[in-house]
């Protein structure tokens, strides 16, 4: 019978093949994609250019900003505490977001592309509430503490 499926045919087992290593591509790509953290975590649309296979992401913590971009292997991360960010912008397009947050160091401002409008304007709002609170716990001195050993001049 001609139709019979034949389990040892060289075609069969290399079909058998790509569709397994399809399979794991898919789970690698679908892995790497969900929130690399608990919390207020912003992820980039896939639809937006540059987070096709892995989207960008933004975890928002009352202390720190965390710019998480992950790869095929490894990741790449950008943290700023939130005493170091200078402004947060949000432009908005037609469909989707840009954020730029500032540092007051003044390097390039972390960019992030891609986001929903309103998760780009509820990052702005978390980020400016963050610092609000951080700076209200913050004691206020007027001279700076002296070493022991130390003397001014």
């Amino acid at each position: 019978m001609p139709d019979q499926l034949n389990f040892q045919s060289p075609w069969f087992i290399a079909a058998v093949a790509v569709v397994a290593i399809a399979v794991i591509l898919v789970l690698i790509v679908w892995r790497r994609g969900r929130p690399f953290a608990t919390g207020h975590v912003f992820r980039a649309s896939r639809l937006s250019s540059g987070n096709h296979l892995f989207p960008t992401q933004v975890q928002i913590t009352p202390s720190a900003i965390v710019h998480h971009t992950p790869h095929w292997f490894g990741r790449t991360e950008h943290s700023i505490h939130v005493a170091h960010v200078a402004s947060v912008r949000v432009d908005t397009g037609v469909v989707f977001s840009d954020v730029y947050i500032e540092t007051s160091g003044g390097a390039s401002p972390v960019k992030c592309h891609g986001h929903r409008k309103r998760d780009a304007l509820e990052m702005q709002r978390l980020i400016e509430q963050f610092q609000s609170t951080y700076y209200q716990q913050q004691p206020r001195t007027s001279t700076p503490p002296v070493a022991q050993n130390e003397t001014r001049r």
